[in-house]
């Protein structure tokens, strides 16, 4: 029975720490293996190794004493598992997860311990010295700074759009331009690829604009590419790309556009050098990232193509 206690704990380690390192890198499948590894770790290791250890000391005075270390690594891991997903909720369960041990698990521990006589004070420092590295690993968490980087990426995307909002307000002078006509076809292309996105993720363009936290894998790469590549963007970006290309073409060939057409590849965050030519990269640089970012890149796209429209307009 033991062996087959350690042999579970050495898988949950396993596949928790592979999960990490996936996790650290942006690496897909990271999420399925955190989640698996803890469900593995707290719904079956712990309460396996508890119930074997209860059962081989014989001792019913100490029950109470592993219903709350079960309780207790329930509570802590569950919590740390939230806020390295960046779930919903994490901050708060974070909050009552990093007291947990001290306020409840503690008392309990030295109550119960203090009734043994035989029992080695070598446990009980080893104990807090868990409790310390517990409190150590919660205030990494803490500091949260992958997550801040997504809020960061929230508000350029609030900004994209009240851009956008400001742009629709002006009037546009000229609209049945060329220039104009493919520039309405690049922006139905992104609005286009944005819903589908979101479609996939349960938000609607509303609720994109107006609270962007509510996006649960902000952090998961390449789902926006699988998710257009499952709606017939079969050759990546091919439509996006060339709709791009066509425009930087049409600008070079109009009067009075020769200028923003050279300026085009740096506004739109294309692949300069093959800007110059008659391949943009757009889709490749901008669509395989996170997907909080594939989205902030298409507000992007749409901000900036409607303000080239509107200042064309004023000129």
């Amino acid at each position: 029975m033991k062996q087959k206690i350690y042999i579970l704990g050495v898988i949950a380690a396993i596949i928790i720490s592979t999960g990490a390192i996936l996790k650290v890198n942006h690496w897909p499948a990271a999420a399925i293996l955190l989640v698996t590894g803890t469900m593995i770790l707290v719904l079956l290791f712990f309460p396996a190794a508890l119930i074997n250890n209860y059962k081989a000391e014989g001792n019913s005075q100490n029950k109470l004493l592993y219903i709350v270390t079960f309780i207790t690594c329930f509570v802590v891991f569950t919590a740390m598992l939230y806020k390295i997903m960046h779930w919903p909720h994490a901050g708060i369960a974070l909050l009552i997860a990093l007291p947990f041990p001290y306020i409840v698990f503690l008392p309990v521990f030295l109550t119960v311990t203090s009734k043994n006589k035989n029992f080695n004070i070598y446990n009980t420092v080893f104990v807090l010295l868990l409790l310390t590295l517990n409190s150590v690993f919660s205030a990494l968490l803490s500091l949260n700074v992958s997550r801040d980087t997504i809020v960061d990426s929230f508000n350029i995307s609030r900004n994209y759009n009240n851009i956008e909002a400001a742009m629709v307000q002006k009037p546009i002078i000229g609209k049945e331009s060329a220039v104009n006509i493919k520039i309405d076809e690049i922006l139905k292309i992104a609005n286009n690829y944005r819903d589908l996105i979101l479609k996939h993720e349960g938000m609607t363009s509303e609720q994109w604009k107006n609270n962007p936290e509510t996006l649960v894998k902000a952090e998961s790469p390449n789902i926006a590419a699988s998710v257009l590549a499952d709606n017939g963007e079969m050759t990546p970006g091919m439509k996006l790309d060339k709709a791009i290309t066509e425009l930087i073409d049409l600008m070079k060939q109009t009067k009075g556009f020769e200028d923003t057409a050279k300026a085009l590849p740096s506004i739109l965050d294309l692949d300069e050098e093959k800007g110059k030519d008659d391949a943009v990269n757009f889709y490749n640089r901008n669509i395989f990232v996170p997907l909080s970012w594939a989205l902030i890149y298409l507000d992007g796209l749409e901000a900036n193509l409607k303000m080239i429209k509107v200042s064309v307009s004023l000129d």
